[in-house]
């Protein structure tokens, strides 16, 4: 008996960049004290209003099949907050819910590819890209964003990689994980040039949209003539604290919106009712709760800049936006993952390498700001003395 190749090939032949991630795991559940700087945790848990909400809708008997394409007052306040964020006006008719915006990713890939497509996306990138694009038959394709540029893709780039491969796709992320980078105005407009050039669907990763440091948030979907070649990808994840709770969304043209319900309906067969209910119920608070959420990574945001200004040897991308700084540690002569493997063994600190997330971000580490602000500087303080003495050759 044999599986799919497709299945057997969504990480094309290797451990989708989460070797050390795996690794320092290990060693905490053996009793190593090791601080976790690798994912998009938040060190606060899901507020007690939302998880009252949820177990009020549980109790009160909403525990069944529920509607599939998201319940009504869900979808709308979904599209209640899109409307208000982007200005561009979206009815329930543009969303459906899905369980978490990583099954909005798949969903959405799965409209626009067929097996054999192409699917551009934007190096550095998020570690699943790649295998969700293998996942729904395509092919994945990276479209580089320089450092040196701030990890801002140019145009030309997106307009060679386009013509060279046939591409149907595009996948965008603004804010960016793993870079910080809020793609500006003018980066915008030329993804949203090259997109209509070259007739290719754009995919748009917004879940970092309540965690902007420096510049705006800009939805490409606002942009002339891209609101039918565009989906939005969300959540509740990042923006209310909610990643186990598995709740995302993806808008849309209503056309590719009733797609996208007929492929749930065949698939995950929606959101548990009370589940979606506690997520109505925390849209309806507004910003401030995002607000709250997002402060301990501004905090840490500030805290980062203060820590590396007081050294030469460490650098950061700009940190513009989510939960993320993304340091060059070139001048230590070694690679992200020898960096990473070396931190850890060294310091007991994991971070993620940042050849994890491509070829572009070689030569730098992703640090998640996810723990509280004494232990985040006392780990930041390290990391940085232990990359000076790597810098200058000195034993500790």
């Amino acid at each position: 008996m044999k599986l799919s190749q497709r299945i057997q090939d969504i990480t094309g032949g290797g451990s989708g960049g989460w070797d050390l991630y795996f690794r320092a795991r290990a060693l905490k559940e053996a009793g190593a004290p090791i601080i976790e700087l690798t994912v998009g945790e938040h060190d606060i848990r899901t507020s007690a209003d939302i998880l009252d909400a949820m177990h009020e809708a549980a109790r009160s008997g909403h525990t069944g099949y529920a509607a599939i394409p998201g319940t009504r007052d869900l979808r709308e306040a979904v599209a209640a907050r899109i409307t208000a964020q982007s200005g561009v006006p979206t009815t329930a008719r543009n969303v459906t819910i899905t369980p978490g915006g990583q099954s909005a990713l798949f969903a959405s890939h799965n409209a626009m590819l067929d097996a054999g497509d192409t699917g551009l996306f934007i190096d550095p990138y998020y570690a699943t890209y790649p295998g969700t694009i293998r996942a729904v038959g395509g092919i994945p394709q990276t479209v580089p964003a320089e450092a040196a540029r701030g990890f801002q893709p140019r145009g030309a780039d997106i307009d060679t990689a386009a013509k060279a491969t046939h591409a149907k796709s595009l996948l965008i992320n603004s804010p960016n994980n793993p870079t910080g980078a809020v793609y500006t105005a003018d980066t915008l407009q030329e993804i949203a040039r090259a997109t209509i050039d070259n007739d290719m669907w754009l995919i748009s990763d917004e879940v970092y949209d309540s965690q902007i440091w420096e510049g705006a948030h800009i939805s490409p979907r606002a942009l002339p003539d891209m609101a039918q070649r565009t989906l939005v990808v969300g959540s509740m994840s990042k923006s209310h604290a909610m990643t186990g709770s598995r709740v995302g969304w993806v808008c849309g043209p209503e056309d590719v919106i009733d797609y996208l319900i007929t492929l749930s309906t065949h698939t995950t067969y929606g959101v548990p009712g009370y589940i979606q209910d506690a997520a109505t119920f925390a849209l309806g608070q507004g910003a401030s709760v995002e607000e709250q959420v997002a402060a301990p990574f501004r905090r840490r945001r500030l805290l980062t800049r203060d820590l590396l200004a007081k050294q030469n040897v460490v650098h950061a991308a700009p940190i513009q936006g989510a939960m993320y700084v993304m340091l060059d540690i070139r001048a230590t002569g070694m690679s992200g993952e020898d960096f990473g493997n070396a931190l850890l063994d060294g310091e007991q600190i994991a971070v993620m390498p940042g050849e994890s997330f491509g070829a572009a971000a070689a030569g730098h580490i992703r640090v998640a700001m996810t723990v509280d602000d004494d232990v985040f500087v006392d780990a930041m303080t390290r990391l940085i003395g232990f990359a000076a003495t790597l810098a200058t050759g000195e034993t500790a």
